[in-house]
């Protein structure tokens, strides 16, 4: 069991415009495809995503930005609650609007959401973490998370966000 928790509520959420406010990340990691030959081998791009708790398909973890964090804090959080890792938090990659079916409410009847994302380096994975009862990671290339993702923005995220970010910095 993890002696870190997760946050439940909507008491400190935050709204724009009838958005309601999410941070989230995309983390990611490099491995090395010839472990016995490491200073010579190619290195690939993994993306960590989770599963769903509401269908199939698979996620970056993200969730409501709450008014005592900053956008940053919150995607940090988000990553170590839902998908049990901490990293460094590298760059904002941009911002997706979708709606979300299942959190609806008085500030956003219609379920609009903004989703902050950013890149995360990842470092740890956590052996134990607040959502591990529900949650299962899965490492992946990044043309497999973009066959897996469950959503068309975080197709989106990855494909127009994270993979043009990741091509600058290489």
């Amino acid at each position: 069991m993890s002696d870190l928790v997760a946050r439940t509520g909507r008491l400190r959420q935050r709204y724009e415009a009838g958005c309601r406010l999410v941070a989230g990340c995309i983390p990611f990691r490099y491995r090395i495809l010839d472990e016995k030959d490491r200073v010579n081998s190619e290195k690939v791009v993994e993306v960590l995503m989770i599963n769903s708790t509401s269908g199939p398909g698979l996620l970056f973890p993200k969730g409501g930005w709450e008014n005592d964090e900053t956008v940053e804090e919150a995607a940090v959080r988000e990553a170590i609650e839902e998908a049990g890792v901490r990293g460094d938090l590298m760059d904002f990659i941009g911002y997706y609007h979708f709606k979300s079916k299942t959190h609806q409410d008085e500030f956003s009847p219609e379920g609009l959401c903004k989703a902050a994302m950013f890149a995360l380096y990842v470092k740890e994975e956590l052996d134990s973490w607040p959502e591990q009862s529900t949650r299962t990671r899965s490492w992946l290339t990044i043309s497999e998370a973009i066959q897996s993702c469950r959503h068309a923005w975080m197709k989106e995220a990855i494909e127009d966000g994270f993979c043009k970010w990741l091509a600058q910095k290489e």
